[in-house]
């Protein structure tokens, strides 16, 4: 048997390198915040900015993953994803208001400070609760979720797919802005929140506080790919596969199609939410204009860009994209926009498979 022979195919060499390079920049990331506490003037030094700006790009690219999730393996292509990020990062910016200033007097909980400059004379009902860090992190899961379930359940029960869908997805992302750049809502209007002070004790504006942060959304990112891993793995990520890939064949076979969607559009909701919950700590500030169309938009990019239904590729053009944006946003923030419409446009038409297809095609 010739040398040849004995090689591993191409593909399995490309999955293995894939994995290699991924754990690579896994511990690469988690020397940041490690360099960060060197001295200025050594040469590994990482600045704060970098540590911000990565933990950053690390939410954005559990919502990259989140999408890819729904779009990539389920045909679900949501312009709402942005939604579910910024209803997870509303939960948490609840909770961190409720930390600011006293805790309570004679068990009647405070009035945040946008509250009282808004006249409210008591804590609206939704806000109970939310002094409690636990209550907070189930409301990060339930409320995208709950709102992915109602949403998704009245749509696939109907059979609305496609460009139909995406439109409603984006008109629900439109809506919710609208609604919570509403002073009476009760969310701070076009302000939101921002100011925040500590979470679990932990003052937010220290070196520790930053890392803390940084290390919990790179394990949130790690265990997101590992758990999206795991379902494409399995029997029901191959039927979400095969209703990707045709739908009415998978009906007629018998499979429920409107339960294998939900379940994938659901859990890539709650990943999102989760995804905004630690992106609002680590920039300091959640308004209405995290619901932005543009945003779910940029999502879609970051995932086409990267390689639909790869879950890796989706990571890759989450910091790739962003890593563009932050460069060009400072030395020409009047060209974003243009070079994001001619990115999305290049890679349909000469990239279909995004970044991670240069690799596959490399290996063949």
């Amino acid at each position: 048997m010739s040398v040849t022979a004995l090689r591993a195919p191409a593909p399995s060499r490309l999955r293995l390198g894939l994995r290699a390079v991924l754990v690579a920049a896994v511990l690469v990331l988690a020397a940041f915040p490690l360099l960060n506490t060197l001295p200025e003037a050594h040469p590994l030094h990482v600045s704060d900015f970098l540590v911000s700006v990565t933990g950053k790009w690390i939410c954005y690219a559990i919502l990259a993953l989140s999408l890819d999730l729904a779009w990539g393996y389920a045909g679900i292509l949501s312009l709402g994803h942005g939604a579910f990020f910024a209803l997870g990062g509303y939960a948490m910016g609840m909770h961190l208001m409720r930390l600011i200033g006293p805790r309570g007097v004679y068990g009647h909980p405070v009035l945040p400070d946008f509250m009282v400059f808004l006249g409210y004379r008591e804590l609206p009902w939704y806000w109970l609760g939310f002094d409690n860090f636990a209550f907070a992190m189930l409301m990060v899961l339930a409320v995208p979720g709950l709102l992915a379930f109602l949403l998704g359940w009245l749509c696939f029960r109907s059979r609305i797919t496609g460009v139909y869908l995406s439109i409603i997805t984006q008109a629900m992302t439109y809506a919710l802005m609208l609604a919570f750049f509403r002073n009476d809502m009760g969310f701070g209007g076009n302000n939101g929140f921002t100011d925040f002070k500590e979470l679990l004790g932990m003052p937010l504006n220290t070196s520790f506080a930053r890392g803390a942060l940084f290390y919990a959304s790179l394990i949130s990112l790690v265990g997101c790919y590992l758990l999206c891993r795991w379902i494409a793995g399995t029997k029901y990520g191959r039927v979400l596969t095969a209703i990707r890939d045709a739908e009415n064949r998978v009906r007629f076979l018998g499979y429920s199609v409107t339960q294998h969607k939900l379940f994938a559009f659901v859990l890539s909701a709650m990943m999102a939410g989760w995804a905004g919950a630690l992106y609002v700590p680590q920039v300091g500030i959640i308004n209405p204009g995290e619901f932005s169309p543009g945003n779910s938009i940029e999502a879609v990019v970051w995932v086409a860009v990267g390689g639909r239904g790869t879950l890796v590729g989706a990571i890759l053009g989450a910091f790739s994209v962003n890593g563009l944006k932050t460069w060009l946003t400072s030395a020409a923030p009047d060209l974003w926009l243009f070079v994001l419409g001619g990115l999305f446009v290049l890679v349909t038409l000469f990239l279909p498979r995004g970044l991670i297809g240069l690799f596959q095609g490399r290996a063949k």
